[in-house]
């Protein structure tokens, strides 16, 4: 399982980068070979939105299931990855590039201590 070290992880198998006050979210490795092939993605917040932390930000359906995808850590909406839309395969290809999902300033500093570095993610204790 991939988990780059520079990354901050959600126990929810999201993954942030912080650079600044600004993050760039999406889901990890991990979760994507969970659900398999990726057929759709729905962002479900808008640039300018404030969502909390804990939200649902996105939902992503594969051939196997659909998961909510939420929020790491709360902020104010600043950019979606519109490519998703057309190419939701790219969660499959490149998780931590290409298929990031959301970028967002940062409300609350704070919340980012909630999140586990790669070694605490990749040895998250997992039901399945």
């Amino acid at each position: 399982m991939k988990a780059p070290a520079e990354l901050k992880y959600s126990k929810n198998d999201e993954w942030i980068r912080v650079e600044n006050e600004i993050a760039t979210m999406g889901i990890t490795d991990y979760a994507q070979d969970q659900l398999s092939d990726v057929v759709f993605i729905e962002i479900v917040v808008f640039e300018g939105d404030a969502i909390g932390k804990g939200e649902t930000c996105a939902v992503v359906e594969s051939v196997k299931a659909a998961a909510d995808i939420y929020m790491p850590v709360g902020g104010e909406i600043m950019a979606i990855n519109e490519a998703l839309v057309d190419s939701p395969e790219l969660i499959n290809e490149d998780p931590f590039g290409e298929a990031w999902l959301i970028k967002f300033k940062i409300s609350d500093p704070g919340e980012l201590d909630s999140l586990m570095d790669a070694e605490a993610y990749k040895n998250l204790e997992r039901d399945h």
